[in-house]
């Protein structure tokens, strides 16, 4: 493994984890499966699993949790050997990474409440400034849109059958599915009281 400058190491002993952003408790959740993996690959499962039901970091900050990770000693990286075309990082989780990952997600803090910001319901809201008809339209995109995801989402589904490591992103994405049935029932029906609000005046 090749050396390289990393952030002075921070003591994670003491009293327990360090406080961390649930985006960095994210990346090495994706790190906790079988496997090491560049960042690259790590932004393409976050795309192809994580945002369905939290969101999909950008590479840069995924690049910059890495970094904070390897800092605390609960993540480990090599550089690619010169056999690979093009030299990449690979990361692993490491014990203690692993340690501090359980303690976090079986830790007795409850979870956070999620919080809702709906763009296209804020705008609903402000209507009464808005043209009706393209109102209607952000609306009937949003349940286009919303159609799109959940195919993406069964596909995901498809990927993780019969992959015994995750059988828990199994349940995950189930339950993305059913939010995302949830939404285009919910969508539709606001169309449907637009259209009515629409020919009540």
């Amino acid at each position: 493994m090749t050396s390289r400058q990393v952030p002075k190491k921070q003591d994670a002993r003491q009293d327990g984890p360090p406080q961390l952003p649930p985006t960095a408790w994210a990346v090495l959740g994706l790190l906790s499966f079988p496997g090491e993996r560049t960042g690259y690959e790590l932004k393409k499962w976050a795309d192809s699993s994580l945002r369905f039901f939290y969101w999909s970091p950008a590479l840069s900050q995924i690049y910059a949790e890495l970094r904070r990770l390897e800092s605390l000693d609960y993540v480990t990286s090599r550089r690619s050997g010169p056999e690979e075309p093009r030299a990449k990082r690979n990361y692993t989780i490491t014990a203690t990474g692993r340690a501090a990952l359980a303690h976090w997600a079986d830790g007795p803090k409850d979870a956070d409440p999620p919080v809702l910001k709906h763009p296209l319901v804020l705008r609903v809201w402000l209507g009464h400034l808005a043209d009706p008809a393209r109102l209607h339209a952000r609306v009937q995109a949003h349940v286009t849109r919303t159609e799109g995801e959940l195919t993406e989402v069964r596909e995901a589904q498809k990927r993780a059958e019969g992959v015994a490591e995750w059988a828990h992103p199994r349940v995950a994405l189930r339950w993305a599915e059913r939010r995302h049935l949830a939404e285009l029932e919910l969508a539709r029906a606001m169309l449907a009281d637009l259209m009515e609000l629409s020919a009540d005046t």
